[in-house]
């Protein structure tokens, strides 16, 4: 599944093809929103926004159309009047004069007025969004440290999306390998060093990897991300040597995912 640096880069694109643009079709596939047809002609896509691994496309009139990916949803962007060929579900249809930006296969699509986004259950649910400008090293401690996830492995804990929200697999083991921690450390253990490096790995990488477009270029400056790429330490390395030890990577599984690590310098 697509992680945080992944959603945001598929919404920059959606927004270039259509913001801004008065919609000249729009179509739904599930009959509870085949009335929002006629309502979202005529309007403008003002803004597509990112909360974890959902998108807010919000309208001119004040309409919004919330979807979540899930496992198969994809996005495509596409000139006006085509329909590519595929084995997909076409679910949204969105068009104006010069592009289409089409929805298939997801299930999870609601058309949302102020007061049901205001009131909706995986919003409500998640954590701030990793990519939000507004989180802080100070505000992702905070978190860490509240009795609700002090208590967690960091292994679990950052997959979980009411902590933080748009984590996923690869970032995990990436933000555990840069802090040097293994996954069944929990918060509640950390010294003030260890939750320093945490808390801004969790921040930092992946806004490294959106700016980058998670390119593998030049590595990491010594854990400083401003102006470096990013690159993979761990994830689908298995087998190479860790660049801060030598000793091999290697998988296990945590949570039932893949998890990456370098037994030597990731410590309990």
């Amino acid at each position: 599944m697509p992680e945080g640096p992944e959603i945001r880069r598929a919404a920059d694109t959606l927004m270039k093809a259509v913001g801004g643009r008065e919609i000249t079709l729009a179509w739904f596939a599930f009959p509870h929103l085949k009335p929002f047809e006629s309502q979202l002609k005529g309007q403008r896509i003002e803004n597509i926004e990112t909360r974890g691994k959902a998108l807010l496309t919000w309208f001119s009139n004040g309409l919004v159309l919330y979807s979540h990916n899930q496992l198969y949803g994809v996005w495509r962007v596409v000139k006006a009047g085509e329909t590519p060929v595929t084995k997909r579900d076409l679910r949204v249809r969105l068009e104006n004069e010069q592009f289409a930006i089409l929805l298939y296969s997801a299930s999870d699509i609601q058309i949302l007025d102020a007061d049901a986004l205001a009131a909706h259950p995986f919003l409500l649910r998640i954590g701030p969004d990793v990519l939000d400008p507004a989180l802080t090293v100070e505000e992702t401690r905070t978190r860490l440290l509240s009795p609700r996830f002090r208590g967690r492995q960091l292994g679990s804990l950052l997959l979980d999306q009411s902590f933080i929200a748009g984590l996923g697999n690869y970032l995990r083991v990436e933000i555990l390998w840069q802090a040097g921690l293994a996954a069944g450390v929990r918060g509640r253990e950390l010294s003030t060093e260890q939750l320093d490096r945490l808390c801004e790995a969790i921040v930092a990488i992946p806004r490294l990897s959106y700016a980058t477009r998670g390119t593998m270029d030049d590595p990491l400056d010594e854990g400083k991300y401003h102006g470096a790429r990013f690159q993979f330490k761990v994830f689908h390395r298995t087998g190479r040597p860790c660049e801060r030890c030598g000793h091999p990577i290697e998988k296990t599984t945590h949570g039932s995912r893949p998890f990456y690590w370098c037994p030597v310098c990731q410590h309990d």
